[in-house]
């Protein structure tokens, strides 16, 4: 697939951006391109492979699970205009 320069100009104008056209001939180019490869990784087999969050097989370091900060909740919400059982009322916008 490749991406034209009036592609670009679409998604500018539902992005809000504004770009000049030799912008938008260069940035199709670079587009055209990351889909050129989003395809070839797409294509490659991959049954057997089992996921994995981290490229080297090492454990993750966990820090000790122990609390560090008192709780100031009622000392933040002094400052607030409404709360109701330590929670912040705030108007309704959504009707």
């Amino acid at each position: 697939m490749s991406v034209t320069p009036e592609d670009v100009s679409k998604l500018c104008t539902l992005a809000r951006l504004e770009i000049g056209p030799e912008e938008s001939a260069d940035l199709a180019t670079k587009l055209s391109e990351i889909v050129r490869m989003v395809g070839e990784l797409q294509a490659q087999q991959t049954d057997g492979v089992v996921p994995m969050a981290h490229p080297l097989d090492q454990p993750q370091r966990l820090r000790a699970d122990a609390i560090t900060e008192s709780d100031a909740r009622d000392r933040y919400q002094e400052n607030a205009p409404q709360v109701e059982r330590g929670l912040y009322l705030v108007p309704k916008v959504i009707e």
